[in-house]
C-alpha cells in the first residue's frame, strides 16, 4: 500500500508542478492573457464543453478512430510476428520490409490514404494502423526470439505440436515484450490520430483544435489538447490493469 502510494505521488507531482508553473507564467502577465490563459479558465472551458453533445460526439469520434486503428494495428503487428517466427522465408522478407519502412514517417503516406480511403474514419484509422504495427511488430518477434529454447523443447517432448508450442508456449513466454511494444504503439496511436484530425477533418478532437486556431478561440484550443492528455492517461492506466492480470507470475 505504502508503495503505491509512493509511486502514485511520483506521477502527481510533475503534473501538479506543470500546473503550477503554467498559473504563475499566465498570473504574471508575461504571456498576454489572450494567448495563455490561465489553467482555471481552460478547466472551467473543458466542463462546459463536455457539456456540448457535439463536442462529445467529437471524442466519441477520435476514440473510435484511435481503438480501430491500434486494434488493427495489433493484429496485423502480432500476425505478421508468429509468421516471422515459424518461417524463415516469412522472417527474411520482413525484416527487410522493416528495416525499409519502419524509419519513414507514417504521416508522410496520408495523401495516398486519403485518395484511396477518402476524407472520413478509413483513412484515419488506416494511419493509425500503419504506426501501430511496426513497434508491437518489432516488440513481438524480438520477444518470441528471446524465448528459452528449451520450454519449447519441452512441450514438443510433451506432445504438443509446432502451433500448440507457438500459442500455448512461445507467445505467453513472449507477454512481457509484447505488451511494451503496445504501451509504446498507444502512444504513437494517440499522437497520430490527433495529427491526421488536424490535417483533414471536420470532426474530432483535432479539428476542434485547429477550427479553434483558425477562429483565434485560443482557450478552445487549450481544451482538445487536455483531453487527448487525458485520454492518453486513463487508456495508459487501463491499459497498465490488463498488464497485472496478464503478466501474473512474471518478475517484476
Amino acid at each position: 500500500m505504502k508503495s503505491r502510494l509512493v509511486s502514485l505521488s511520483y506521477g502527481i507531482i510533475p503534473v501538479a508542478a506543470l500546473i503550477l508553473i503554467w498559473a504563475a507564467v499566465a498570473a504574471s502577465g508575461v504571456a498576454p492573457r489572450a494567448l495563455l490563459p490561465s489553467p482555471m479558465a481552460v478547466f472551467l472551458r473543458t466542463i462546459d464543453r463536455l457539456g456540448d453533445p457535439y463536442f462529445l460526439g467529437d471524442i466519441g469520434t477520435t476514440l473510435f478512430r484511435l481503438v480501430s486503428g491500434f486494434a488493427i494495428g495489433l493484429f496485423v503487428g502480432l500476425s505478421l510476428a508468429l509468421l516471422a517466427t515459424v518461417s524463415q522465408s516469412a522472417r527474411l522478407v520482413l525484416n527487410a520490409l522493416v528495416k525499409l519502412l519502419a524509419p519513414i514517417p507514417k504521416i508522410a503516406l496520408y495523401p495516398v490514404l486519403i485518395l484511396i480511403l477518402g476524407f472520413g474514419h478509413g483513412s484515419k484509422i488506416a494511419l493509425v494502423a500503419a504506426e501501430a504495427a511496426f513497434p508491437i511488430y518489432l516488440a513481438a518477434y524480438q520477444g518470441m526470439q528471446n524465448v528459452d529454447r528449451k520450454l519449447i523443447w519441452a512441450a514438443r517432448a510433451a506432445g504438443a505440436s509446432n502451433a500448440h508450442a507457438l500459442f500455448f508456449v512461445t507467445m505467453p513466454a513472449a507477454l512481457p515484450s509484447i505488451l511494451t511494444g503496445c504501451r509504446v504503439a498507444m502512444i504513437i496511436s494517440c499522437i497520430v490520430v490527433f495529427l491526421s484530425e488536424m490535417i483533414s477533418s471536420t470532426e474530432g478532437l483535432g479539428y476542434v483544435l485547429i477550427n479553434a486556431a483558425r477562429n483565434f478561440k485560443v482557450i478552445d484550443m487549450f481544451v482538445p489538447i487536455i483531453l487527448i492528455s487525458a485520454l492518453g492517461l486513463t487508456l495508459g492506466a487501463i491499459f497498465n490493469v490488463i498488464k497485472k492480470k496478464l503478466l501474473v507470475g512474471f518478475p517484476d
